[in-house]
């Protein structure tokens, strides 16, 4: 066995531990993030459920239904939807996604107000992990 040959099945030892250290890091992120979407979806329709909401089950809704039950709750016009289809216009759409991430705040801030909490924990939701414990505060505590 030459050294050249030896070189080539280190390399394919390495490059076959890289595959799989990146397999398992995709693995754990699916896992962590059907977890985040169940937990979302659980704290979300137990907040649709205190404020009283016709339909709280459409927090399970993937993407948006934490969105919905904000609007719901918030009562507030349909028409910022529409800066969805905005955000896929090429040249305005950062504009129209920095405008409906204004909106999306505001309907949380009006959630949290309907249900008896602070409205300005809407602000501290836009720190990660953050979010999901006042989330499950607003669900499931007795207040």
């Amino acid at each position: 066995m030459t050294f050249e040959m030896m070189g080539n099945a280190a390399g394919a030892g390495m490059l076959a531990g890289m595959m799989a250290l990146f397999g398992a890091f995709i693995i754990l992120f699916w896992i962590l993030a059907l977890g985040m979407y169940i937990y979302t979806g659980f704290a979300f329709m137990t907040i649709g459920k205190k404020a009283k909401l016709k339909n709280p089950a459409l927090a399970w809704i993937p993407l948006v239904g934490p969105l919905i039950i904000a609007y719901q709750c918030s009562k507030m016009h349909w028409w910022p939807w529409f800066l969805i289809i905005g955000i896929f216009i090429p040249v305005i759409g950062f504009i129209f996604s920095i405008a409906f991430a204004v909106f999306s705040i505001i309907w949380q801030w009006k959630m949290f107000e309907k249900i008896k909490y602070p409205g300005w924990w809407a602000i501290l939701c836009l720190i990660p992990f953050v979010n999901l414990v006042l989330y499950g505060i607003a669900a499931w505590s007795k207040k």
